[in-house]
């Protein structure tokens, strides 16, 4: 099914996550969306399964991956 409005259609929350602590780190990150997982003892795996059960959070830093996709690599 096409999603020509979605400008995340296709694009993994994995990816997301990856793409943001690559390029704007942990701490910018909890700054923006201030979760435990991405302060204490951070990683891809504990985030993305809290993420993937907390819907706010995780618009948020669909949101946030939005607003900076253009600076990521």
């Amino acid at each position: 099914m096409e999603q020509p409005n979605n400008p995340l259609h296709g694009v993994k929350l994995k990816t997301i996550m990856e793409k943001l602590v690559e390029n704007v780190g942990w701490e910018a990150l909890y700054e923006r969306v201030p979760v435990r997982c991405f302060k204490f003892d951070p990683s891809i795996k504990s985030s993305l399964a809290f993420l993937r059960r907390t819907p706010w959070a995780r618009t948020k830093v669909e949101d946030f991956y939005l607003e900076v996709k253009d600076y990521c690599s």
